[in-house]
């Protein structure tokens, strides 16, 4: 489980960097590049022609200078010449670059400085904890300050702000306290510069009254002391007391003190209040109107900001710059394509689209309406560039899965030295896990530790998101665990990648965890969830789930509503899928592909073949996935005349073309009818190489009808393209032994022991009480092993006794009869079964989830003990689910 921890207080940094992560030949090729100074160039030029030679002094001065403008490529070059003449280990010089390098976001260079350096002082120090809080980058202040700290290096005024800073940042009290205490032990309490942090640090963790009295305590207040204090109220309640004194002094009338309450009630979230005083202005001016609009859009209240233009237009003010930045971000939130042309032809006529900000605004709008070409159009049309402006441009690409012209556009921003920001490292590892190229993700995690933005909040979401989602769920888990802040964005990403690659397990730990967080699910928290339900067949947790859906109010979203359908599904429930599908107020091709895949995994193939005509009458287009499903349908319900039908005019009905799932299905199909001269035809006519599907499909129908060649030539497609598979050994063995030859069997097994492959062992799983138990083939494991064979015994006296005879001839083991009677009696799903039987209520359904293919044996066993107990027993193996009832199988024995 997760132990959240204090960030400030591990391991230090580069201890804890410990990420594999590879030089990127192509996407790091430079660092951030800013401004140049021309006088600096000027004098590089000099050293490089040789009629130059700085001193330590003048080497300082140039690096002052590019500090000062932030001119990071000619820093580069000084630093080379620097350590070409032997001066590198002047501690001037290296306080100079590393000041440098930690302005300019480069903290790779800057932290490798301070590390080589035997003995860094306070000014080495001091200008990396501030470049990483300058930054916005807390965590990484307040990490190099744990270490100063600790090597006993005593603090000034000025690190001392720094880094009461960087816990304003992070809104981390616990730690702004201890240095508050620091502060005090050192005598620095009564600096006015310190105090004024300590004022803004309390008031951004929300200490209001500690704030006030630490500015009360300041024995010369100055006027940065009285902004300090100003710049931190945030909340209405105090704004509100402000307000009063207006009213009681009579300055409330006043239009200036009127817009600034506008302005400030809209800030604080208190948007009603913000248009009452607006509507009592007499006379509104420009800047009342472009405060309360502004408001409106900061809340998302966007048609409101629409409709008070308007109001505004009708009253005879004339909109400007800012009133029509405000309203194209209106359109784009809502998507108001033609008003957003609208307003552009307005800028237009004020000569002002030209201007940089409403340039930005321009490509912001038109990429948020889904009108790219006009978003690019109106980019590549601005004379400079800024970061905001790329930021909105690649943000638009991939917003619209757009993600490889996302990615080459960061690479060009990158060339051209623009830098970047934690938006725009977001928004290129939403683009990685889209494309799921995860050696981008690696370089992009790269460049967030180099610039410092590795603790950022947000790049560690994309981060935990981009990873899962590209299958790297280690590296993902990794990020999450050393993640010092855990939000619901951290948790939903984390428990979607457990749940997408098969640990559902971890994901329903992880829920619990956030619980006891007191962190609100979201739906997309609850379908991950889900959908982890679903995998492993926990009906019980996913009906506490579904209980959560209700409280939370997530019923009606669509996509919590389809993964309910596929969890009822998926757990054995059918009926209460089906109710979940009726109860969904708007049906996408998910939801109808859902219900009609359980449909047919349950064996009601006709149900699915009518659910899916229902659809089509709808007005829903199927796609690929459903037409899986339908051909499934058919398949469970061995009818081949409908399969031929829709397989045949797949491409003349719905428009694409069969597939290799399409062809795998129709194989399957053929071969399982006995028509398996008809099933090699059609691999032989497809129109590209068969896959593992498709000869999966034939070395499963050579083993249904005993066709020894056809498995033979099958196998040896599959060991070529799934060498690793131990299935493939397994089932040529089956046949082999089925036709009585041995000799084959154990060349077989000699293959596998000689290529390494090892079998998959079966494994069955049961839900009892929210937990989720696990049973190997002779499993002695459990606490309960005693009683669960106890009463495998038992079942076995009543079996015989109702006629069932073990079948022997499907066990492979060269052992004597009985030994094999035994073998079969231990399989994993008749030791579930049996646990089911003595710990579940009399007359409950036992739900039991296999691995692999339920074998004849048990199937025939099951059929005979769910008539002995009266209870259903619901198999799902990795074909289908089987309900045994009243002595038989929904599967019809077709399977």
């Amino acid at each position: 489980m997760k132990l959240w921890r204090h960030h400030s207080f591990q391991k230090p940094l580069h201890q804890r960097l410990h990420l594999p992560f590879k030089p990127a030949p192509k996407l790091i090729q430079t660092v951030p590049q800013f401004s140049q100074d021309p006088q600096t160039t000027a004098i590089l030029n000099l050293i490089d022609k040789g009629n130059f030679t700085p001193t330590s002094v003048s080497y300082s001065k140039l690096l002052s200078q590019c500090c000062t403008t932030k001119s990071l490529r000619p820093g580069l070059q000084i630093h080379a010449h620097i350590t070409k003449s032997g001066l590198s280990d002047d501690p001037s010089i290296r306080n100079h670059l590393i000041n440098l390098y930690s302005k300019c976001r480069n903290f790779g260079y800057a932290r490798k400085l301070v590390d080589e350096s035997s003995e860094p002082d306070l000014v080495s120090w001091s200008a990396l904890i501030s470049g990483y809080a300058q930054n916005g980058l807390g965590g990484g202040a307040l990490m190099a300050f744990h270490e100063m700290h600790l090597l006993g290096v005593k603090c000034n005024e000025f690190t001392f702000s720094s880094v009461l800073k960087a816990c304003s940042i992070v809104k981390d009290l616990r730690i702004g306290k201890q240095v508050h205490g620091v502060v005090v032990v050192s005598g620095f309490e009564g600096d006015v510069f310190v105090a004024n942090t300590l004022v803004v640090m309390y008031a951004k963790c929300d200490e209001f009254l500690d704030s006030k009295r630490l500015f009360d305590e300041i024995p010369e207040r100055n006027v940065v002391s009285w902004n300090a204090l100003f710049s931190c109220l945030r909340d209405s309640s105090r704004g509100k007391i402000i307000h009063g004194y207006l009213i009681k002094l009579g300055y409330d009338w006043d239009p200036f003190s009127a817009n600034a309450l506008v302005d400030m009630y809209a800030k604080v979230g208190d948007l009603a209040d913000a248009i009452s005083v607006f509507e009592k202005i007499k006379q509104p001016d420009i800047v009342s109107w472009n405060a309360v609009i502004a408001g409106c859009v900061l809340h998302e209240h966007h048609e409101q900001a629409l409709e008070l233009l308007g109001q505004m237009k009708r009253s005879g003010i004339c909109p400007n710059i800012f009133t029509l930045s405000s309203a194209l971000k209106a359109c784009a939130g809502m998507g108001l394509k033609e008003l957003g042309r609208q307003l552009h032809s307005s800028l237009m006529k004020m000569d002002m689209e030209s201007d940089l900000f409403v340039s930005v605004g321009l490509v912001d709008m038109y990429s948020k309406c889904d009108l790219l070409e006009d978003a690019r159009m109106a980019f590549n049309l601005l004379p400079e560039k800024d970061l905001i402006a790329w930021n909105a441009i690649i943000s638009g690409y991939s917003q619209y899965w757009e993600d490889m012209e996302a990615l080459s556009l960061f690479v060009e921003m990158h060339k051209e030295g623009i830098g970047f920001n934690q938006t725009t490292l977001s928004t290129i590892l939403k683009s990685t896990a889209g494309l799921q190229v995860v050696h981008v993700c690696r370089q992009v995690h790269g460049l967030s530790v180099k610039s410092g933005f590795h603790s950022d909040i947000y790049v560690v979401n994309s981060l935990i998101d981009s990873y899962g989602k590209c299958s790297h769920v280690e590296d993902a888990e990794r990020i999450f665990e050393e993640c010092t802040i855990g939000d619901l964005v951290s948790f939903t990403s984390m428990i979607t990648a457990y749940a997408q690659y098969g640990q559902g397990e971890e994901a329903l730990k992880l829920f619990l965890e956030m619980q006891d967080m007191e962190l609100k699910p979201d739906r997309f928290v609850c379908s991950s969830l889900l959908n982890a339900c679903a995998n492993l067949s926990a009906f019980e947790q996913g009906k506490q789930l579904h209980v959560h859906i209700l409280k939370y109010g997530f019923v009606l979203d669509i996509f919590a509503g389809n993964s309910l359908v596929n969890m009822y599904a998926k757990c054995g429930s059918i009926d209460d899928a089906g109710r979940a599908f009726s109860e969904l107020t708007e049906r996408g091709i998910v939801s109808w592909s859902a219900m009609i895949g359980g449909l047919a995994q349950h064996g009601h193939g006709r149900q699915a073949l009518q659910l899916f005509n229902q659809m089509l009458k709808e007005g829903v287009s199927p796609n690929h996935i459903t037409l899986v499903s339908v051909l499934g349908a058919c398949n469970h319900a061995g009818l081949v005349t409908e399969a031929k039908l829709y397989f045949e005019s797949m491409e003349e009905l719905f428009g694409f073309k069969p597939m290799q799932e399409h062809y795998a299905c129709m194989i399957d199909l053929l071969g399982r009818a006995g028509k398996i001269n008809e099933a090699v035809e059609l691999v032989n006519k497809m129109p590209f190489e068969a896959n593992a599907s498709v000869w999966g499909a034939l070395l499963g129908a050579a083993r249904i009808h005993k066709d020894v060649e056809l498995g033979r030539r099958a196998a040896e497609m599959l060991f070529i393209l799934e060498p690793e598979k131990s299935g493939t050994h397994v089932l040529l063995a089956n046949i082999y032994a089925s036709a009585g030859k041995w000799e084959n069997v154990a060349e077989v097994r000699r293959l596998m022991r000689d290529s390494k492959v090892k079998k998959e062992p079966g494994m069955s799983w049961i839900e009892v009480k929210d937990k989720v138990y696990t049973f190997l083939v002779g499993d002695r494991s459990h606490y309960r092993s005693q009683e669960i064979y106890a009463k495998l015994d038992e079942l076995s006296d009543l079996m015989d006794k109702a006629g069932y005879v073990p079948m022997v001839e499907i066990d492979l083991h060269d052992v004597e009869q009985s030994e094999k009677e035994l073998l079969l009696y231990h399989h994993s799903e008749k030791l579930a079964v049996a646990f089911g039987l003595i710990a579940t209520p009399q007359g409950a359904p036992i739900r039991v989830k296999k691995n692999l293919r339920v074998c004849v044996d048990c199937h025939t066993a099951f059929k005979y003990i769910c008539k002995i107990v009266s209870r259903e027993i619901i198999v799902r193996d990795i074909n289908r689910f089987h309900h045994f009832k009243d002595g038989s199988c929904s599967c019809g024995d077709y399977w």
